[in-house]
C-alpha cells in the first residue's frame, strides 16, 4: 500500500507560499488507458481523447 504524506511546507516562489498538489494524478490514467487499449485492441493510440470511433478508426487503418 503506498502511503501519501503531505509536507506543510510553504512555496518561495509562490503568492501567499501555495503550492499546487492536483497536477501530478493527472498524468498517468491516460497512459494507462492507452496500454489498455493497446492490449485489448493492438492499435497504439498516442492522441486524446481516446474515444470508441477514434480506436475503432486506427484498428480499420491498420487492417
Amino acid at each position: 500500500m503506498i502511503e501519501c504524506v503531505i509536507l506543510e511546507t510553504p512555496a518561495d516562489d509562490g503568492a501567499f507560499g501555495i503550492r499546487g498538489v492536483g497536477e501530478p494524478p493527472i498524468i498517468p490514467p491516460p497512459a494507462a488507458i492507452g496500454n489498455a487499449i493497446k492490449d485489448a485492441a493492438g492499435v497504439r493510440m498516442d492522441r486524446l481523447p481516446m474515444s470508441p470511433e477514434r480506436v475503432f478508426a486506427a484498428m480499420k487503418e491498420r487492417s
